[in-house]
């Protein structure tokens, strides 16, 4: 090799090693980030349980015990909440060993969630049958149950859910008809903890956690979310996956809950 390859290849070498390095510090930042985040969540709960105790102790005669229990349990619930989110959180973003996946209807999955349920707002189906996903059944249930809790914290009166195909995509919705995402927050709202200044906030109940699940869950299944405008108002929180087979035929036939399968419009 001449002595102006061997620049050329030290150059590139050089080029690699600084890309390298911008990328370890992109990810010691989120990491410091999310570590900082994480301390101001847990500290939250454990300070109020912590002020509650010390209050109690300090003027037991004058105080209510049953309240206070229910105080106290509230603040270890969401402490339990947050750290089985994280631990979640953590096993879908760090496994290099797939889990055993299996052929999925998504529309028998979403029936067989929702049905489970008992929900404050109507949910209205609309669900095409043999969209078919190769899938871990209990992680796209549990990106299902979060993207469910999440509008029926938001929804004035209604939440709907589809499933359909799409080329050779199977894509799942669940909207609410709420306050709806401002275009610049679409993608803030699947980090960490995310705070948002509209009325989309966790704490109408949610750990912060509950979207990047779901995001990590479509990840994990080569697929992807984000958010779009609902036909009902507020907002739609779409997956889109690959299909298992995308020679079968999509079909038409009408599933419970009066709803076309194929146009997504009720039935007359």
């Amino acid at each position: 090799m001449t002595l102006i390859g061997c620049v050329h290849e030290l150059e590139k070498l050089e080029e690699s090693v600084t890309g390298l390095r911008s990328q370890l510090d992109r990810a010691i930042d989120r990491q410091r980030r999310f570590a900082a985040d994480v301390s101001h969540e847990l500290r939250t709960p454990v300070a109020g349980l912590r002020a509650q105790l010390e209050e109690a102790q300090l003027n037991p005669g004058e105080t209510d015990l049953n309240g206070l229990i229910d105080r106290a349990l509230r603040d270890v619930d969401r402490l339990q909440a947050i750290i089985t989110d994280l631990h979640l959180l953590a096993q879908l973003e760090a496994s290099t060993t797939p889990s055993p996946r299996e052929r999925v209807d998504l529309a028998e999955l979403v029936q067989s969630v929702v049905s489970r349920r008992v929900d404050i707002r109507q949910v209205k189906l609309q669900l095409e049958r043999g969209v078919v996903v190769s899938a871990v059944p209990a992680k796209i249930s549990r990106a299902l149950i979060e993207l469910l809790d999440n509008a029926q914290r938001h929804a004035k009166r209604t939440v709907q859910v589809w499933v359909r195909r799409i080329d050779d995509t199977a894509e799942m919705a669940v909207a609410d008809d709420g306050e709806g995402i401002t275009l610049p927050d679409r993608e803030r709202i699947f980090e960490r903890f995310a705070r948002l200044d509209e009325a989309r906030c966790r704490d109408r109940g949610g750990t912060g956690l509950g979207l990047p699940i779901v995001r990590a869950v479509a990840t994990a299944h080569q697929g992807t979310v984000g958010v779009e405008d609902s036909p009902i108002g507020g907002a739609a929180f779409v997956i889109h996956l690959p299909l298992a087979d995308v020679s079968a035929p999509a079909s038409p036939t009408p599933v419970p809950g009066g709803y076309d399968a194929t146009s997504f419009t009720p039935s007359s």
